[in-house]
């Protein structure tokens, strides 16, 4: 048959109705198995393909989840898409990444969400605001914040870790290592994983009467942590927790390489995410590490569930002891 192969053609040429043909390839649909065998053997032999948009526009339902993505420069984010990708492969669905330019939120990308008519999306990296969110909701789509939280009452699931607890772990550890100088280094002031991070630093560190110095980095980058790291030695740190692990690794190289300093001997340094690099020998970084995976599965299970009450899910991080600490 000459062009692409229409669910029409194959119906006429086996002459059965097309909505036999549609049933055929649908999972669950009652179709005889030897009917059901007949077809699918004459669409192999013609090289028919269902077309997938339309049987979604039918049915109401893709089968896609649009993810929402604001940057990938930081090595934790593709290890998250890969997460997130295997873990809606294994409910059934396919995954539609859109990336959403920096200091931009992700209304911009709703429209296209809704061409393609995707179940839900899952925002990771990138914020929407209260006017988006209600509008996708009010739409009847689920969608899900990944390593964030929204300020205030809001509409929308969100799935994180315990940044809280997880940099109350960070400060225990630099203080049973003997740090009492302490230092934070800030990421974006506009993200909430710093922000919780930092809170549980300095309320672990308030119960023990102890403080810690503040380095506002400005962004979650090499060439940002490299910079601070400069900076809390200027306030004469002898421990420096950093909010995550790629300004860490900046870190790392300043007191090494440019301060000449011994780590850990001299300054402790702890990261957060545990992203591949931490655990490369030039590295050996000790960091709280992000159960992604979990997240992943629980992401999932909130896009499935249709509830309609904002659910916020706080997975436990664990420390990962290298040779940085």
């Amino acid at each position: 048959m000459p062009g692409p192969v229409t669910a029409r053609d194959l119906a006429r040429h086996l002459g059965v109705s097309q909505s036999m043909v549609s049933r055929a390839f649908s999972p669950g649909a009652s179709v005889a198995p030897e009917m059901r065998s007949r077809i699918l053997a004459a669409a192999a032999e013609l090289g028919y393909r269902p077309n997938v948009i339309a049987s979604a526009l039918s049915r109401r339902r893709s089968g896609i989840v649009g993810v929402v993505m604001g940057e990938l420069s930081n090595p934790f984010y593709p290890a998250v898409l890969e997460c997130l990708s295997e873990a809606l492969r294994s409910a059934g669905f396919q995954c539609l990444l859109l990336t959403v330019p920096r200091g931009e939120e992700a209304d911009a990308c709703l429209p296209m969400l809704r061409q393609y008519h995707v179940d839900g999306v899952v925002l990771t990296s990138a914020n929407l605001s209260s006017a988006g969110a209600a509008h996708w909701i009010a739409d009847g789509r689920a969608a899900v914040l990944f390593n964030r939280t929204a300020a205030g009452e809001s509409a929308l699931h969100s799935v994180a870790c315990d940044n809280v607890a997880g940099g109350r772990m960070a400060a225990d550890a630099l203080l049973a290592g003997g740090r009492r100088r302490l230092a934070f280094v800030a990421g974006r002031s506009d993200t909430s994983t710093s922000r919780e991070r930092e809170r549980g630093f300095r309320e672990a560190l308030a119960e023990q009467g102890l403080a810690a110095c503040r380095i506002e980095a400005g962004a979650f980058s090499y060439e940002a942590g490299h910079s601070a790291a400069l900076q809390a030695l200027e306030q004469s740190a002898d421990g420096i927790f950093f909010a995550n692990d790629i300004l860490a690794l900046g870190g790392l190289d300043a007191l090494r390489h440019t301060a000449g300093l011994r780590v850990p001997d001299e300054v402790a340094v702890v990261g957060f995410d545990d992203i591949p690099m931490a655990g490369w020998p030039a590295y050996n970084l000790t960091t709280l590490r992000q159960p992604v995976e979990a997240m992943a599965r629980r992401t999932v299970d909130l896009l499935q569930d249709g509830a309609a009450a904002a659910q916020a899910s706080r997975l436990p991080a664990s420390l990962v002891r290298r040779g940085s600490l």
